[in-house]
């Protein structure tokens, strides 16, 4: 109390230098109380983040899993100490973007088993940070995982736990989450469930704001979403709609995107398949593959064109074009 009055009195009489000197020391002592200096690599650390969600940009998936995991354990020692709370939600949030594309590359380049681990963790950071949309696509890019290796069952769970957590606005979260059920629901020979999600992420996509539909990891723009439905449709046997967003997707695309387009054009050879045209489905997939540089044949374009290759009767086996896929999965 005594020095609250001594304070009052100095400054009520003039701001003189002591006066002004309290003041400072005032502001500092509650400053101080309330936020503590941001620790100097954690903006670095956000920017890196950002960048990496801009994808592979011709990069090999091994090298930029390297350097995201390099970052990743910088959070470690920023973590493991005392934060105020709104440094420590900032914290999680960057170590659940980073533990996320880990494990997308780890599951672009076929190991389930790591990228699960490293979606666990993530969804852990992203709970922490109270970020529902991050949780929401976290979720949403595990499904995924189970999605693409033969699990549609536990690619809908989780896809359905995205869309709870993401809610009914039209965000970058919510839209993948719909799309990603609508895939599984598909793959699980559920078509009524997969066109309802479908109409539900067409829905969502139609109302997303500019700032959300960027092309990167993280945001959801109309690039991706024909991925997403190309994949659906093409899974539902409809293949009018689905080379309408395979040739959308084609155009959105950079000449660099080697995963996708080659996703895009397993996904038409497929729709060939159905469509009764068996040989022009192997030769388009075998050209997909061959068209590859070396380190990009693995992981989910591999099992892509695998699963197409299963799918092909036995008697088509002999044929030139058949032999040509088999080679191409060889190589």
């Amino acid at each position: 109390m005594k020095r609250r009055n001594l304070l009052r009195g100095a400054l009520a009489a003039n701001l003189t230098a002591p006066a002004l000197a309290a003041l400072t020391a005032a502001r500092t002592d509650v400053d101080q109380t309330l936020s503590p200096n941001v620790p100097q690599d954690l903006a670095d650390l956000e920017a890196a983040a950002e960048s990496y969600g801009y994808g592979y940009h011709d990069q090999q998936p091994t090298r930029v899993l390297a350097d995201t995991v390099v970052d990743f354990t910088t959070l470690r020692p920023l973590l493991a100490v005392p934060q105020p709370a709104p440094v420590r939600a900032r914290l999680c949030r960057t170590a659940g973007q980073m533990a996320g594309m880990t494990a997308i590359v780890l599951h672009d380049v076929g190991n389930r088993a790591e990228s699960r681990a490293w979606f666990a963790t993530a969804a852990r950071a992203a709970a922490e940070s109270g970020d529902n949309q991050l949780y929401a696509w976290v979720r949403a890019r595990e499904a995924m995982v189970p999605l693409n290796y033969g699990a549609p069952k536990a690619a809908v769970e989780l896809a359905e736990q995205a869309r709870r957590a993401a809610g009914t606005r039209p965000t970058a979260a919510a839209t993948l989450a719909a799309a990603v059920a609508a895939r599984a629901y598909a793959l699980n020979h559920q078509s009524e469930q997969a066109r309802t999600a479908l109409a539900a992420a067409d829905a969502l996509m139609n109302r997303l704001p500019e700032g959300e539909r960027s092309d990167t990891w993280l945001t959801y723009g109309e690039q991706k979403h024909h991925v997403h439905l190309s994949h659906a449709f093409t899974t539902l046997g409809d293949t009018r709609r689905a080379f309408e967003s395979q040739q959308r997707a084609l155009e959105l695309s950079a000449p660099t995107s080697s995963t996708p387009r080659t996703l895009l054009n397993i996904d038409t050879a497929a729709c060939s398949h159905h469509d009764g045209d068996t040989q022009q489905a192997c030769r388009r997939a075998a050209a997909a593959l061959t068209a590859l540089p070396d380190g990009y044949r693995t992981g989910l374009v591999r099992r892509r064109a695998l699963d197409l290759h299963e799918a092909i009767p036995a008697q088509h086996h002999h044929e030139r074009a058949a032999k040509e896929l088999q080679d191409a999965l060889a190589a």
